[in-house]
């Protein structure tokens, strides 16, 4: 995975921590702060009279937003990182140029900042874009609302990029990568230890969404993204040493592809939790919500990617519009797992102005991911440009068994010259 493997660890400037401005919010647990010198990006966490547990040893490092798109290369980059994405981040560049905060308030309870932020491998080229930012803590755990809202000259598609949400850095002490990534998330099974010296980093999916980095006890900083699957990290340098400014530092990075339109406003959200693995653990437990493949595209994609076809871009007008003009045209869902049993049937609303009259459902099942013909159910459409619902009975697919984890449309086999479809639900 090409994501930032290398940001942090081979930066060209270090980061002279002299003068810190940095705006705090506490309660009987914890105390979190962000650098307003630096983007408003957190740059503290520690437990209430503890050690920070953030790595701040250069621009890249900290816990921070870092977004990805075309073209490639995009602009003058430094000579280390040729070839480098659009890639705005909330501290500063590679060069040592620090991001603006634009506006920061702290009530008894929140944190918000707005910033705008850098082009990490460019000289002091800021990046096209605001970042919002809301902190709030819960008891052991700091809760993170981040937006991006994009106002790039270029109007480009560039396609899906796999974007860091957040990437987040500790201190040496925390050198043990711990996660659950079984088969039978949140039933108690076992977690296991990820070694990895990176970069470049290890990948596996967080099936309960979360992983943490912990010291030899077994105690320290745990990272959710309730939404999200997929997560890379690792430790580099001298394992159970160093500070905040010290290169040693620990990775994890909840990672999704996206496409990240000229104009698109872009929300998440993550927690960092304090605790022993078993405390993160059970914090990510009773913060999970029954999963269902339930997408709405009145206004965006949902998270959902394109293959062999394309859009008109953000925002929508009630429906997604989507042309067909390439062979084998697909619409990709994000990850998420669901019973087969409990979810025999899907619907889909859409109007087919297309030259075929069957369409195509593929679904991922655990053991046996990926798309396949025998993964798959075709259904008749009518092409008249009518919104209609189709109601896909995948239960009749004897492969339809156990855990789902994710699901593709084919609107066509093969697309022509004018076929779109309008997708509502």
């Amino acid at each position: 995975m090409k994501i930032s493997l290398c940001i942090l660890l081979l930066c060209f400037v270090a980061l002279p921590l002299q003068a810190d401005n940095i705006k705090y919010l506490e309660n009987s647990h914890l105390r979190v702060g962000v650098d307003l010198d630096r983007g408003g990006v957190i740059a503290y966490l520690a437990k209430k009279g503890g050690e920070n547990l953030i790595n701040v040893h250069d621009m890249g490092r900290f816990v921070q937003a870092s977004y990805y798109s075309g073209p490639i290369p995009f602009g003058n980059a430094h000579p280390g990182w040729k070839n480098w994405a659009w890639n705005p981040i909330g501290a500063g560049d590679v060069y040592g140029n620090k991001a603006k905060v634009l506006e920061s308030t702290a009530t008894a309870d929140t944190l918000y900042i707005k910033t705008v932020p850098m082009q990490w491998a460019l000289n002091n080229v800021p990046g096209e874009c605001i970042f919002e930012t809301w902190i709030t803590l819960d008891n052991n755990a700091v809760k993170v609302r981040h937006r991006l809202n994009n106002n790039r000259p270029d109007k480009t598609h560039y396609g899906a990029h796999d974007q860091e949400l957040p990437a987040v850095y500790t201190i040496g002490k925390l050198h043990r990568l711990m996660t659950y990534d079984g088969n039978e998330p949140f039933t108690n099974k076992p977690v296991r230890v990820i070694k990895n010296a990176g970069p470049p980093w290890a990948s596996w999916k967080a099936t309960e969404h979360w992983a943490a980095l912990v010291d030899e006890t077994g105690w320290g900083v745990g990272v959710l993204h309730s939404d999200i699957y997929s997560f890379i990290g690792g430790f580099y340098g001298t394992a159970g040493k160093g500070g905040g400014k010290d290169d040693a530092t620990g990775y994890i990075a909840p990672v999704r592809k996206e496409v990240l339109d000229h104009n698109i406003v872009y929300t998440y959200n993550f927690d960092l939790v304090l605790g022993s693995v078993n405390e993160i653990r059970e914090y990510a437990v009773s913060h999970h919500a029954p999963t269902r493949p339930d997408y709405r595209f009145r206004t965006d994609r949902q998270h959902w990617i394109m293959a062999n076809c394309t859009d008109a871009g953000l925002p929508f007008s009630g429906y997604w519009h989507i042309k067909l003009e390439k062979n084998d045209p697909q619409l990709i869902a994000p990850e998420l797992w669901w019973s087969a049993k409990e979810i025999p049937q899907l619907s889909i609303r859409a109007a087919f102005h297309t030259q075929q009259a069957q369409a195509k459902l593929f679904f991922s099942v655990l053991g046996k991911e990926g798309f396949s013909e025998e993964q798959s159910v075709t259904f008749s459409v009518i092409p008249d440009g009518r919104f209609r619902t189709y109601t896909v009975d995948l239960s009749a697919n004897v492969h339809y068994r156990g855990t789902i984890t994710g699901l593709r449309f084919d609107p066509e086999d093969s697309g022509a010259s004018g076929d779109y479809i309008d997708l509502l639900y």
